[in-house]
């Protein structure tokens, strides 16, 4: 094959996995121009309507690692394609319903579609020479936050000048288009490393219920209460089940999630990382959106529509796209380390910036770019940091953990903001509203959380393979400078 070829090969996977990363993280944000309209487009109560947004997050979270073990053990272009069934089922089915029961299972197959991250990333390392997988893992992995960025003003433009049935059916043409590229863009590896053994079905259901008892409170704690005897119930089971999976895990001889290896300094620390980058990533991502839509009449409401809300936080999005490269290119000179401390040093100026420039649009705007700039940065470089921490034949498995840690830090960011903006409140004209404090706090919170994320990257290790070559580079210069 010609060098040229080979170009046009590796570009087309590359894009065609960055497309599908971007895709499923649209599915997160699709529903939530609706989320006011819900009740009274399902025929139900708006405590039944939320469980419209909650079913995607809770299965997304379940399904994220039984697919990465799934596509290590059976091939990752082939759960690459089992992902996209349940998604493209689910955006049927929600397309087609009225009904809130139908809506929260077509939800939750839709998230269980989250599995495609990993995977394409995982499925970079098996595919591509290695001098293109640096910059294709960043861009591949800021999809994430591209299409959580992106997702946003186009869903709300849809949903203002289309029936919300669109947003639905266009899933269903996105799923179609992603099917067809991998189908035929992306190759099955030629060569790859068995991960041998056999699927973990206990680990799977222990983490599965785990995390359901996990993740149900924190979401849902702030209607229910947090010293409710359900959540606190909630906590104390899912501590429980996550020790008994632990030991689980450690006993068994084929475990979902190799705990030993997620153990190691360099991986548990990046996924220690990635829960703070995702916390920092969330905050911002609740609150700006508020900001721009609150009436100017509170002072400090910026008094956007939803359209235009959208269309000031989309640029966002578009960073974290263009920096993707650049943080390839960072990864490959100075190490992925470098690359995680500078993006969450990134995003902890931007939260600094949002503090100050809060009062205008453009302000918002700056902000927000220069912290999804960190985003991008970080989002590209934990994966890199993973998988060069883990055997070749774990790779789809220890990503989706590290995803997985990531929808956890954004899980408690909605929880902890959520708490803030609820309690530091005022009364205008009959409502109460998040005050201006209250988002000074939560932007607060969200750079002081990106600090310590910077501090947690700063302490993972080199990689062993990269010390071993330091050791023998300094045996071999003392022995020509003996030999000299």
């Amino acid at each position: 094959m010609s060098p040229e070829q080979t170009t046009s090969r590796t570009g087309g996977i590359v894009a065609t996995l960055a497309f599908t990363g971007t895709v499923a993280a649209i599915m997160q944000t699709l529903v939530t121009p609706l989320i006011s309209e819900l009740p009274q487009l399902l025929h139900t109560s708006p405590a039944n309507a939320s469980w419209v947004i909650t079913a995607t997050l809770l299965s997304a979270a379940v399904f994220v690692p039984i697919s990465g073990r799934l596509g290590d053990l059976l091939g990752k272009r082939r759960m690459l394609l089992a992902c996209c069934i349940p998604l493209l089922i689910g955006s049927v089915l929600c397309a087609l319903t009225s009904s809130v029961v139908p809506m929260i299972i077509g939800r939750a197959l839709q998230g269980m579609g989250m599995g495609l991250v990993p995977l394409g990333i995982s499925l970079l390392r098996d595919v591509l020479p290695p001098q293109r997988l640096g910059s294709a893992i960043a861009l591949v992995s800021a999809s994430m936050g591209i299409g959580g960025g992106l997702g946003l003003p186009i869903a709300a433009a849809v949903a203002d000048y289309a029936s919300w049935r669109a947003l639905f059916w266009g899933a269903v043409v996105l799923t179609v288009a992603i099917i067809a590229m991998i189908w035929f863009l992306v190759p099955a590896p030629a060569t790859r490393a068995a991960a041998g053994g056999r699927f973990d079905f206990v680990g799977a259901l222990g983490l599965g219920a785990g995390l359901v008892c996990l993740l149900l409170p924190v979401s849902k704690g702030g209607d229910w209460g947090w010293g409710s005897a359900r959540t606190l119930g909630l906590f104390t089971v899912a501590a429980a089940i996550l020790l008994l999976w632990g030991r689980w895990e450690l006993r068994s001889a084929d475990p979902l999630v190799d705990l030993r290896v997620t153990a190691r300094p360099r991986v548990l620390l990046t996924n220690g990382a990635s829960v703070l980058v995702g916390f920092g990533m969330y905050a911002q991502a609740l609150i700006m959106p508020q900001l721009l839509q609150l009436p100017e009449a509170t002072g400090y409401g910026l008094g956007q529509s939803m359209l235009a809300m959208g269309l000031w936080l989309a640029p966002g999005g578009l960073m974290m796209m263009a920096v993707s490269p650049l943080g390839g290119r960072l990864s490959a000179a100075r190490g992925p380390k470098v690359t995680l401390i500078a993006g969450s040093l990134a995003i902890a100026v931007g939260y600094g910036l949002s503090i100050a420039l809060m009062g205008s649009t453009w302000g918002v705007l700056a902000a927000t770019l220069v912290a999804n700039a960190g985003v991008g940065l970080a989002y590209g470089a934990m994966p890199a940091l993973i998988m060069s921490g883990v055997p070749l034949s774990e790779t789809a498995s220890a990503n989706s953990f590290n995803t997985l840690m990531r929808s956890l830090g954004t899980s408690v960011s909605a929880a902890v903001v959520g708490v803030v903006l609820s309690q530091m409140t005022v009364t205008m004209g009959g409502y109460t509203l998040p005050s201006e404090n209250g988002f000074r706090v939560g932007l607060l919170i969200g750079c002081g959380v990106a600090l310590v994320a910077a501090a947690v990257a700063a302490a993972i290790p080199a990689p062993p393979a990269t010390a071993e070559a330091a050791g023998t580079a300094r045996a071999v210069a003392a022995k020509d400078a003996v030999t000299s």
